[in-house]
């Protein structure tokens, strides 16, 4: 009996010593498989939610961190414009223009 970890031997049998058990494959049926991967999605879903709405809290921080370099800094509003202007005429296939450069730089684009 010595050497058996404390397991009987009783009618001339061997004993053995389990020290872990672990499940490999587990099949469900059917629906219990469509709730589970429902439950996944919902998880997964509100994942993307929560890193969606920290981007959005991050671009908006952004914006006011913008906004409150321009109000305080005119050449940055004006270099700010010029570029949204820049953007506008990307999308723009023929533009004329009348009263010079410099009437389309001060008149066209106005903040109040």
């Amino acid at each position: 009996m010595s050497g058996c970890s404390g397991l009987s031997r009783g009618h001339g049998g061997f004993g053995f010593e389990v020290e872990s058990v672990g499940v490999k494959d587990i099949i469900l049926p059917g629906e219990m498989k469509a709730i589970l991967a429902k439950v996944v999605e919902a998880e997964k879903a509100a994942q993307a939610n929560v890193i969606r709405r920290r981007e959005e809290t991050a671009a908006t921080r952004s914006l006011l961190n913008t906004a409150k370099v321009m109000e305080d800094n005119p050449t940055a509003l004006r270099l700010k414009e010029l570029e949204t202007l820049e953007k506008v005429t990307e999308k723009i296939d023929k533009i004329s223009v009348f009263g010079g450069l410099e009437g389309v730089l001060k008149d066209l684009v106005k903040i109040r």
